[in-house]
């Protein structure tokens, strides 16, 4: 798999253990490259705009509670980038909402469970069916409808 990842500084280390978490996967990453002030904008902008552009399958962004990259994510048509907080919220995301930008928040999540919730968000397949027709919904309103 081919993840986008990035962060900024208060994202930092989060973003850097999860990398090392995961060895077999393939990680783009679009900074922060150090834990000096950066704005997460710029980074959770260019991973999703590479997961919008089919450049990688899906992407995680980190910032310190995630809620600034949950809405930056969000503005991009075909982003559906969910903040989780636990397992449980990794595992639907993915069920039900077949997200393709994981969120998560550096400073209310703690290494050892963000990297349980993204090896499940990984590993969780999209159930499809009646969870098909809710997107295709969601993809009505981002074409304005």
């Amino acid at each position: 798999m081919k993840i986008a990842i990035g962060s900024d500084h208060a994202g930092f280390k989060l973003k850097e253990a999860i990398k090392k978490a995961f060895p077999d996967v393939e990680f783009v990453d679009v900074g922060a490259s150090s834990e000096e002030s950066t704005d997460y904008p710029d980074h959770i902008g260019a991973l999703s705009r590479l997961v919008r552009q089919g450049g990688v399958e899906r992407g995680i962004g980190i910032c310190g509670t995630g809620i600034g990259a949950s809405i930056t994510a969000n503005k991009f048509d075909g982003i559906r980038a969910a903040l989780c907080l636990n397992v449980f919220m990794a595992e639907m995301s993915r069920r039900h909402n077949d997200a393709n930008v994981l969120i998560l928040g550096a400073r209310v999540t703690g290494e050892q469970e963000a990297v349980a919730i993204t090896r499940t968000w990984m590993e969780t397949p999209f159930e499809g069916g009646r969870h098909q027709r809710r997107l295709d919904k969601i993809t009505e309103i981002e074409c304005g409808g």
